[in-house]
């Protein structure tokens, strides 16, 4: 009997022991989740900005469609490296890289000039062209377009 009553009394234990107490779910850690990098961080920074850049200057000296309008440019290594800085500045501080566009404005930059949607074409597609050389991925491709195109209104028929 004195078994029994050890036998009862244990079990009424566990069962209290179980029931009685209610367990407390174990709360996950809160996952902080991972920033999204920059598109300056998934184009590759300022070394592979600089490298598209190149390519960029390449495709537009070779290019008849708008050449002629950086002839000067090219002629002039001061004002050729001077364009060159600007254009990583402008896709670095676009990007949210930590670099500072320190040139015109689109608009100051290219009022009289009377471009041309057809040399604006050409342009973004020598752009394009370097982008594609360097085997940049189709989103962060469009994001940098998307993020320069509007300058499009401050550069043609200006």
């Amino acid at each position: 009997m004195k078994t029994n009553n050890i036998m009862i009394a244990a079990l009424f234990i566990a069962f209290v022991a179980f029931t009685g107490c209610k367990k407390e779910e174990e709360t996950p850690d809160p996952v902080t989740p991972t920033p999204t990098p920059s598109l300056y961080e998934r184009l590759g920074g300022i070394n592979a900005i600089a490298a598209v850049t190149d390519k960029f200057l390449a495709n537009v000296a070779s290019d008849n469609t708008i050449n002629a309008r950086f002839a000067d440019a090219v002629a002039n290594p001061y004002r050729l490296q001077l364009l060159r800085n600007n254009l990583i500045d402008q896709i670095c501080a676009g990007s949210g890289g930590p670099c500072q566009y320190k040139g015109k404005s689109m608009l100051e930059a290219h009022t009289g000039m009377n471009i041309t949607q057809e040399e604006f074409n050409a342009l973004v597609g020598d752009l394009v062209a370097a982008l594609d050389f360097y085997e940049v991925p189709a989103a962060e491709k469009n994001e940098l377009l998307g993020i320069l195109g509007p300058m499009q209104t401050d550069i043609v028929g200006q």
